[in-house]
């Protein structure tokens, strides 16, 4: 199976809403993207294949990294046995076709592989860093990151690395961005990504502190008097809303730099407007949702965009892509939805 067909045929099943946006890029970029994805989806499979102890998870993603600079695949055996714990089709499936994917990856040009292998080591740097610093599964072993740079880095490793690789992929094969300025764009593209990932955290902090991870900084926490554990008990949610604040408003700075890096991006390039615009406005739908929120630190809080509001923002902005001026009105209009 070609790339961009494999591709395609497993963003189906693995990520709808990732399809979506893949679908939409030019054709050119479609299997570099897409390929990086799978890679990156496979990783996080591994990663929170929570029957596995976490050495043996670190061990994997190690050896997923080192198929991609061998011409062998003399481990991807006890990568794919990983599948067996995983009880969703989808996730057993990204590594059940690791193989397929590793072929395809293998038949991009030299440059393309550079960069996928690139984004996908530091993705996985990012998570056995993850497996580290949290040692438990469960609240009982609840661990924290201890400071608001030990957050950017983490943002960086796992969604700001992203940025930088869509930019590096789209200005080597669209002609019409290679008048940009590689090292000013990247930057923001890294900082868009950093959006999109800090959007997340601060989403699923309920979630996660369920599963032994803060990525609310000990630090931070400490000059208003919480510590980690206190984050388990919804009641604390007022004590700790001015952190919850001061974080919303660093999303929102790094959400300014994502339409920056979109309102670049020469009008006729629609496709590549349109995949950077969508998650944008999701994501700032998103932290409306948050900032409404009476108790970000409640589990039974649902912080997720209906998909039939997502569809039609998906249609309007087709129409509105092509406009610098309209794009910027609905970002602006978003941003003044959010009461902090």
């Amino acid at each position: 199976m070609a790339g961009g067909d494999l591709t395609s045929a497993l963003l189906k099943r693995v990520s709808r809403s990732f399809y979506i946006s893949l679908a939409v890029l030019p054709s050119a970029i479609r299997p570099t993207i897409g390929l990086a994805y799978l890679l990156a989806r496979a990783a996080d499979t591994i990663a929170d294949t929570r029957l596995i102890d976490r050495r043996a998870r670190i061990t994997h993603l190690e050896a997923l990294g080192a198929e991609m600079t061998g011409t062998e695949h003399r481990r991807l055996a006890g990568i794919i046995a990983a599948a067996g714990y995983r009880s969703m089709p989808a996730e057993r499936q990204s590594l059940e076709r690791l193989p397929d994917c590793l072929a395809a990856y293998r038949a991009l040009p030299p440059e393309d592989q550079d960069r996928v292998r690139a984004v996908i080591e530091t993705i996985i740097e990012g998570m056995t860093q993850d497996l580290r610093l949290f040692p438990g599964e469960d609240e009982g072993k609840l661990a924290a990151l201890e400071t608001y740079q030990d957050l950017d880095r983490y943002t960086y490793l796992v969604a700001g690395c992203v940025g930088e690789f869509w930019t590096d992929v789209h200005v080597a094969h669209r002609p019409r961005l290679r008048h940009w300025n590689l090292e000013k764009m990247t930057a923001l593209g890294i900082r868009f990504g950093k959006a999109l990932q800090l959007t997340n955290v601060l989403r699923d902090i309920p979630r996660d502190l369920r599963q032994g991870r803060c990525y609310l900084p000990r630090q931070d926490l400490a000059l208003l008097g919480l510590e980690p554990k206190d984050l388990l008990v919804p009641r604390s949610g007022p004590a700790l809303r001015p952190l919850l604040v001061d974080l919303l408003n660093v999303a929102l700075d790094h959400y300014e730099a994502g339409w920056q890096y979109t309102f670049a991006i020469p009008k006729r390039e629609t496709r590549m407007r349109l995949a950077c615009a969508w998650p944008l406005l999701i994501g700032l739908r998103t932290l409306d949702l948050l900032a409404q929120a009476p108790n970000w630190l409640d589990p039974a809080t649902v912080l997720k965009v209906p998909r039939i509001r997502v569809y039609g923002m998906m249609a309007q902005s087709v129409a509105t892509v092509w406009s610098t001026r309209a794009l910027a009105r609905k970002a602006r209009q978003l941003r003044e939805r959010i009461r902090l």
